[in-house]
């Protein structure tokens, strides 16, 4: 069978890196095709080339037989390219249907635009009202805009870039059945997604990069999670392990905390109560959009609270800020990096000081100590692997999961007694996650708490003691891991689209 896309010696350098080095692949049409690889491993760049964003240096990609050299994403897209990127770009104010809208090139009348939408969205099992606003969608939802969108288009090749990372288990599966029955069509999807179990049961075929270079391919049903992730890394793998002992002295509670969200479209936190203890690790699931974020606001001291409803070792905190509270121990990494925990043109130096400032020594007599904070993120930067030439290089320089691993090593290194994360390991590879999991339990065996929010179902069930799921700004009561079943805890976060929650 003729490829549908084929690329040919693409290769791609910019200053200090070749990001792409002679990378080859074909994909036939109707084929899921992953590409797999660790952060910094290229595969942003060469899907940028073949959606038109950048500009391959050498080499060739030829579409259907005839030379594809797309110089911008209008062209990749009038060629038959869609994708759907890991970050949303929608409008929360507006409808769906404008949303679209804006995303089309000649977009129909809005009452034409909305029936297509209908029949679009019952045609793939992704249902959807085009008249719903999208800042009251749930993340599912709004990928499902993502989605529709590049659909509308009727695209030959779609690219999908960490599609499941906000889905619960339910919504994985009907995004499953969709990709298939567009595969069943003949459309083709170039699937990037770090679940290695995923690419296993959903993708037909493989290509591995590695630093920059194709290291190899597979057929991932044939090839076991752990071997494709050695593929990536080129390394053998551990096992995170966990020696961590729950003590009894509690070191955080919070008693019936509810609180309104500082956004027009946020979730408000109601009657939220949790205790942890010493060397605890609490699992906390949730769809996104059910008051994940409210909730790091208001632990990390973003967001104010009332006397009585967090108490940090019997010391009320609800009126301290963020820096206060760093100061006593407790700290926090928000689940947006760039903008939210890193400032993006500031350089890691910089964004060292940010949070480090006061328990790290970085500051005296009101004097910034430059030489300080950059040993101090020198050291974040070997202890957690950061792929970056220099600390003085500014955040926005480092790929996503680069940057994930900069933010939660800048506050594990400061040895907090108690450490809230949200989505630690989002958009990071095997071989990252495995090392910022088990940081996260080497703290909770030097006797820290922690508190992890994620979407991520295995990792809960790997690092986490207890377990609670977020729904609607509610917390249910934490349970031992031990008890759950994946499929429980799916349903428990699926509460919010009307799910049946799991009695356990």
């Amino acid at each position: 069978m003729t490829p549908l896309l084929s690329l040919a010696g693409l290769t791609k350098a910019y200053p200090g890196v070749v990001a792409n080095d002679d990378v080859s692949l074909s994909i036939a049409p109707g084929e899921v095709h992953a590409l797999l690889g660790e952060n910094g491993a290229g595969k942003s760049t060469l899907v940028k080339m073949i959606y038109g964003l950048a500009k391959p240096d050498q080499g060739e990609m030829q579409m259907h037989g005839r030379p594809f050299a797309p110089s911008e994403p209008r062209a990749a897209r009038a060629a038959g390219v869609g994708m759907v990127f890991q970050h949303f770009s929608l409008f929360d104010a507006l409808t769906v249907a404008e949303n679209i809208a804006l995303g089309m090139e000649n977009a129909p009348k809005l009452r034409d635009l909305a029936q297509r939408i209908r029949e679009v969205s019952d045609t793939y099992g992704l249902p959807l009202s085009p008249d719903r606003i999208v800042g009251d969608l749930s993340a599912g939802e709004r990928q499902r805009v993502e989605i529709i969108r590049c659909l509308l288009q009727e695209p030959k090749l779609l690219i999908m870039d960490e599609p499941t990372s906000v889905l619960t288990p339910q919504e994985v599966d009907i995004l499953f059945e969709t990709l298939r029955k567009l595969s069943a069509e003949g459309t083709a999807i170039l699937y990037i997604s770090h679940k290695l179990e995923e690419i296993r049961t959903l993708c037909d075929a493989a290509t591995i990069l590695r630093l920059g270079k194709v290291v190899g391919d597979c057929i991932p049903r044939e090839t076991t999670a752990r071997d494709m992730a050695e593929m990536m890394v080129g390394k053998v793998l551990g096992t995170p392990t966990r020696t961590a002992v729950v003590q009894e002295d509690i070191v955080l509670a919070v008693n019936g905390l509810s609180r309104p969200s500082p956004s027009a479209f946020g979730m408000p936190l109601r009657d939220i109560s949790i205790t942890l203890r010493k060397g605890e690790v609490l699992g906390i699931g949730g769809v996104a959009g059910n008051g994940q974020d409210e909730l790091l606001a208001a632990l990390s001291g973003e967001m104010l609270s009332p006397p009585g409803m967090i108490n940090f070792k019997d010391n009320d905190i609800g009126a301290l800020g963020p820096n206060a509270r760093r100061a006593r121990g407790v700290l926090a990494a928000p689940e947006e990096r760039l903008g939210h925990a890193a400032a993006p043109d500031m350089s890691l130096t910089e964004n060292a000081m940010l949070t480090g400032a006061a328990r790290e020594g970085l500051e005296k007599h009101g004097f910034l100590d430059w030489s300080a904070a950059r040993s101090f993120a020198e050291r974040i930067i070997e202890a957690f692997d950061v792929r970056t030439p220099s600390p003085g290089n500014a955040a926005r320089s480092l790929s996503g999961g680069n940057l994930q691993k900069f933010v939660i090593g800048r506050e594990v290194l400061q040895r907090p007694e108690v450490l809230v994360v949200n989505q630690p390991t989002w958009g990071v590879d095997a071989s990252a996650a495995a090392s910022i999991r088990q940081a996260l339990l080497d703290l909770a065996t030097e006797g820290a708490a922690v508190i992890v929010i994620s979407q991520d179902l295995d990792e809960l069930m790997e690092i986490a003691d207890r377990f609670a799921a977020l729904n609607e700004g509610r917390l249910s009561a934490p349970q031992p891991t031990s008890g759950l079943s994946v499929e429980q805890i799916g349903l428990m976060m699926g509460g919010a689209h009307g799910m049946e929650v799991a009695h356990v």
